[in-house]
């Protein structure tokens, strides 16, 4: 289906007659494209492409079809040919290109021939259905004529279950993050598209549900759609092939019958069981998360990652890859050594260290052309490797079937019990138990070489369980078998020489199973070295049992190339999938791929290089303990990624692999661990440490990812647990916490309640910035939800820990009774209403005023407490010009630096902190415009020329963020709301910010009892624990107040007044019923006490805290109906203007202070 309004299909007449055979030539055709750009008059989105039954692969190579696409005659069912916009289409072609939508449906007749758009149609055409999209049936825009295409015998438009609808049916490809490889991602309908109103245009260019592609995943697809003929590998020639060569090392031919001698039968057969058990249980948990979904290439790596999440996976993905690089060069050592004995008899270069560092470096060279010439080739080599080394094991089984005289002397004999009895118990030599497992337990790993090349598998779900564990049963068996077997027939001590036979005399004396061949080895036991042969003495002992000798040799070489291959080709791979992911700054170099496999050359030469290094060191003794610890953390992590998933228990954790448990993962991960610990303490201590490092590293740096990981699963289980657990609990007042509900608008809009409001709040109780978004044009819930995720991403990037939550309601007081009702989770309920102070309140609608008391007296209503914050320059900083640093980097458009935002804020600039006009978020037709601007921080940008009023605001919205130095926090507090008043400040001083400044407490009294009400309140203080420098007692609250500060009061309600007195009841009642806001005499002269003492007040507040950091005080309250909205806010007004910032608190009257313990 074609998009909206952007450009019609290429299409060469309308609706055709049915005789008019060459509808299909003419879509296709060349001369069908040459029309000119711009839209034509169809403009509905959903224009029905043809839909081509497909019964066998067809190959689509019109002319505008970007790749030609090779369709598998499996995909029969509904599969749809993409066309692309041939270049010059000119703009509006552009703007369309890869935004199709195919519509699948089912065929409602049953049949349909096959065609390619080329084939000549079938005779007897008849008139198919003709579909036009719902738009263009019904659209209301008037005037516009809709083209719709006819239809053939061999191409139908397959209807949904019938009928004509754009509703799709199920479809794997709208799933699909990225292109596949056998076609586009599509885009279902949008639920805009199927529910809005017809004459609204519903969508807007993007991805549908917020599918839009990283960067990595973008680089996917690109790679995916240039890779056609790519080479994909089987689970045989893919994984098994290369899990056996990785895990049958050296250790098989030159190791394994020196464990036995030392360990003897049962307890080489336990070791090789217990390190079988170890990657038994990490090749089921590997199998359980290669099952879980989509495997892309990266191995090790990609499974940690997209499990764990980035910390774990980038540390991990680094590690594994430079211990695969050291692994090439500890094999290919291995076998230089091999090659440098047998050369050592005539062939000696130079000395024997350098002569391996020669043939080192060639055969790493000559392995690094396999591996570059292609995965195919490296593919050969390896089947080729493989066939030697089973004809080398082959061979050794064979020989020890065939008794040569000549063996005798150097400790074989052939199948004997009694050689078998002797050697079943352990001799350990200068050796431990644990010492011998720690050398036998690098040959048993190797299980993820077929998981680290998952990018060139043709079916990663299929192959990575099915080899991996095939692998492991086999090469588990076969250890065992050579185990058994060379235990059963040579004994532990040989000298070699013929004539070491038993005398008859002697025999009796004898008790070794020699013996009874008749040769006397006892002298080995009682010589200072020992002897040559035997299992103790001789690595190369199987050589000599076998059929053939050198075909042991053959496979000595075959068994050390093959690892050195498989980690020569794993390292870049995992290397190049975690360059790609862009964890790591500056590794973007390494990301690139070349050819049609994509092959990481740079990673290759970085390996290469690593490798060599290593290499030239000749010695590895030191660095094998390290190499095997960073394969064992990665092991341990793979485990504990299929434990942590479960235990996450996220709906997207269902892997298709079923024989896993938890537990038993729990398990292998605490062993891996232990393993990691007992083959070499320092190096696993080591391995923990850079783990640790770069997961800090990497947390720290928080790289831009979202893989779904079970950290984020587990997190939200977690949350959701401890939540209703919460909700369990009744409060206690020792655990109360200001819970605030700050009513900041678009957040950034005030920043100095945000961060005062956040200095007593961060990590000690919930804060909530409300934002009630009021006006008369229809509500758009779409822009309220993508703000949401927005805002919140811009108060989690300016480190605020703060809720956003944003309705849509008919004015202010309607938006807040929501927010208090409905803000909140269970116990995680705000319990506190902070407000901006209304500056404006003289200049705008008197209505504006009613709302926002109406505010307050409804915050009470709902049981809560109230705070206000007053600056005397305001709050509200939106209407400036600055630099928007709200959009992340990527919403951003690169040229822009600057985003100039103005408001019409003639209506309540400081008002009621979350109004903006409707202006200000209907005219943006940019869509940046919505978005409400920042403060500049940084100081080199150059600034905007401001007026002095606004440059003043601009320095005190930012006077919270600043350390406040050496100064007083004065608390006023009059009237016991419950301890909230106290609490605020004591929790402000006990930040960073404001640890310097001392609390200085003021209290009312009276005059002959001012020192008894001080001790009273130091007393109450001291057994609330909260320090305090200074306690005063105000004597003279209740003094009458200037009179020409009285004056001013009544000139400033003066305009409000409703002066009943001058006028008739009837149309004072009517008045006051139109106008609520307006003050009475009658309640003028009630209150006037109360009156006095906030003007009275105001001018104590200048004499003894004009200097203060901040003023804390007791907020006077108004009985609701008694008190009018105008005398209310004209108190507010009096008490707390021209002095510094001021918070006026009231709690809801319950305590939240004790002294009880």
């Amino acid at each position: 289906l074609f998009l909206p309004g952007r450009a019609p299909p290429p299409s060469s007449a309308p609706s055709a007659p049915p005789e008019n055979t060459t509808t299909d030539n003419d879509f296709l055709a060349p001369d069908a494209l040459q029309r000119p750009p711009g839209p034509t008059p169809s403009q509905s989105r959903f224009q029905v492409d043809l839909v081509t039954e497909v019964a066998g692969p067809i190959e689509d190579k019109s002319p505008n079809s970007d790749t030609s696409t090779t369709i598998p005659s499996s995909d029969k069912a509904t599969s749809s040919t993409l066309q692309d916009f041939p270049s010059d289409h000119g703009a509006v072609g552009e703007e369309a290109k890869g935004r199709f939508r195919v519509v699948n449906f089912a065929d409602s007749s049953g049949a349909g021939s096959a065609a390619s758009p080329e084939a000549a149609p079938n005779e007897g055409l008849q008139n198919g259905d003709t579909v036009m999209s719902e738009t263009s049936l019904h659209s209301s825009t008037g005037g516009q004529h809709h083209y719709h295409y006819d239809t053939h015998t061999n191409t139908y438009y397959l209807r949904t279950f019938g009928h004509n609808t754009i509703d799709a049916v199920p479809n794997i490809d709208f799933y699909r993050q990225t292109a596949a490889p056998l076609g586009e991602k599509l885009i279902r309908p949008t639920l805009s598209e199927l529910h809005d109103e017809l004459d609204k245009e519903p969508f807007e260019d993007g991805f549908a549900n917020g599918d839009e592609l990283t960067p990595a995943e973008e680089a996917t697809a690109k790679e995916i759609a240039e890779s056609k003929g790519v080479v994909k590998f089987g689970w045989i020639k893919g994984v098994l092939v290369r899990c056996m060569l990785n895990i049958w090392g050296v250790m098989l031919f030159i190791r394994m019958s020196w464990i036995v001698g030392q360990a003897g039968i049962a307890l080489s057969c336990l070791i090789v069981v217990m390190a079988t058990i170890v990657t038994t249980i990490t090749g089921l948990s590997t199998s359980a998360i290669a099952t879980n979904g989509f495997v892309r290439g990266g191995g090790a790596y990609y499974l940690i990652s997209r499990s764990l999440g980035p910390e774990f996976g980038g540390s991990i993905g680094l590690i594994f890859a430079f211990a695969n690089a050291v692994a090439v060069a500890m094999y290919v050592v291995g076998f230089a050594e091999t090659v440098v004995e047998l050369l050592a008899v005539n062939a000696i270069m130079t000395d024997q260290t350098n002569d391996i560092r020669i043939i080192g470096t060639i055969t790493v060279i000559l392995l690094l052309g396999i591996s570059v010439a292609g995965m195919e080739w490296e593919a050969k080599a390896q089947i080729f490797l493989l066939v030697v080394l089973i004809t080398a094991i082959v061979n050794f089984f064979i020989g020890t079937f065939i008794p040569v005289k000549l063996k005798e002397p150097v400790g074989f004999f052939g199948y004997d019990v009694s050689i078998m009895w002797e050697n079943m118990g352990p001799d350990f030599r200068r050796e431990t138990f644990f010492s011998v497992f720690a050398i036998f337990f690098p040959a048993a790993t190797g299980i993820l070489a077929g998981a680290n090349i998952s990018g060139d598998l043709a079916d990663p779900q299929l192959a990575i369980p099915r080899g991996t564990l095939l692998a492991i049963l086999i090469t588990g068996v076969v250890y065992l078998g050579v185990a058994v077997s060379t235990g059963a027939c040579i004994v532990r001590d040989a000298t070699g020489d013929m004539n070491h036979t038993v005398n008859s005399q002697f025999l009796t004396n004898c008790t070794d199973a020699a013996c009874k061949f008749g040769y006397d080895f006892s002298t080995c036991k009682s010589e200072k070295d020992g002897c040559r042969f035997g299992l103790h003495n001789d690595f190369q002992v199987m050589s000599l049992v076998s059929g053939f000798g050198p075909i042991i040799t053959a496979g000595i070489f075959s068994a050390t190339l093959s690892s050195a291959l498989a980690s020569l080709v794993s390292a870049p791979k995992v290397f190049q999938a975690l360059c790609k992911d862009n964890i790591y700054p500056g590794l973007g170099l390494f990301a690139k791929g070349y050819g049609k496999n994509n092959e990481p050359l740079r990673g290759y030469i970085l390996t290469f290089v690593i490798a060599l290094a290593f290499i030239l060191i000749a010695e590895l003794n030191t660095i094998a303990p390290i190499i095997s610890n960073f394969f064992l953390a990665s092991y341990a992590l793979i485990n504990f990624s299929v434990f942590h998933a479960s235990l996450a228990n996220s709906p997207g954790w269902r892997p298709s692999f079923k024989y896993y448990n938890m537990w038993v993962s729990l398990a292998g991960a605490i062993l891996c661990c232990v393993v990691m610990f007992v083959i070499n303490w320092w190096a696993a201590l080591l391995t923990n440490v850079i783990v640790l490092g770069l997961y800090i590293y990497v947390s720290y740096k928080k790289p831009d990812v979202n893989w779904g990981s079970s950290t984020q699963a587990l997190t939200y289980h977690q949350a959701l647990t401890h939540t209703l657990h919460l909700s369990g609990v009744e409060d206690h007042i020792k655990n109360f916490r200001p819970q605030c509900l700050v009513m900041t608008g678009f957040p950034n809009s005030r920043p100095a309640l945000l961060d005062l409001v956040h200095s007593f709040t961060k990590n000690v109780g919930l804060m909530i910035c409300g934002h009630i978004r009021t006006g008369s044009r229809r509500p758009n819930f779409k822009d309220l939800a993508t703000e949401q995720s927005r805002y919140q991403r811009w108060l989690l990037k300016n480190e605020t820990k703060a809720f956003y939550a944003s309705v849509f309601a008919e004015d202010m007081r309607q938006g807040t009774q929501y927010l208090l009702q409905a803000a909140g989770l269970g116990r995680l309920k705000p319990n506190t209403l902070v407000l901006g102070f209304k500056n404006d309140w003289r200049d705008g609608d008197m209505m504006n005023v009613e709302t926002y008391i109406s505010m307050i007296h409804d915050a009470f209503d709902f049981q809560f407490g109230a705070v206000i914050l007053r600056l005397k320059e305001g709050l509200d900083v939106s209407h400036i010009q600055g630099q928007d640093e709200l959009l992340s980097s990527q919403e951003k458009s690169s040229g822009m630096k600057d985003i100039i935002v103005s408001i019409d804020t003639s209506k309540d600039s400081d008002a009621d902190s979350s109004k903006l006009s409707s202006k200000a978020t209907n005219d943006d037709d940019d869509g940046k415009a919505t978005t409400q601007p920042l403060l500049k921080k940084d100081k080199k940008s150059p600034t905007v020329s401001l007026n002095v009023s606004d440059q003043k605001l601009l320095e005190a919205s930012q006077m919270f963020q600043k350390k406040q130095g050496k100064g007083t926090v004065d608390v006023w507090w009059l009237f016991d709301d419950g301890g909230l008043t106290l609490l605020i400040p004591y929790l402000l001083t006990n930040k960073k910010r404001w640890k310097e400044c001392k609390i200085r407490v003021f209290i009312g009294g009276k005059i002959n009892r001012i020192d008894h009400d001080r001790r009273a309140m130091a007393t109450l203080l001291s057994k609330f624990r909260i320090d305090f420098s200074d306690i005063t007692v105000l004597g003279d609250m209740n003094t009458k107040p200037k009179k020409e500060h009285v004056t001013a009061f009544e000139e400033m309600i003066e305009p409000y007044r409703l002066k009943e007195d001058d006028m008739e009841q009837e149309t004072a009642e009517r008045l006051k019923n139109s106008e609520p806001w307006r003050i009475t005499d009658n309640e003028l002269e009630l209150y006037r006490t109360k009156t006095n003492r906030q003007i009275r007040l105001n001018e104590l507040l200048k004499e003894h805290s004009g200097t203060a950091n901040l003023i804390v005080m007791s907020l006077p309250l108004a009985r609701k109906g008694a008190v009018s909205s105008a005398l209310y806010m004209a108190w507010l007004e009096a008490l707390s203007k021209d002095l510094p910032p001021i918070l006026l608190v009231r709690g809801n009257h319950q305590s939240v202070l004790t002294f009880y313990s």
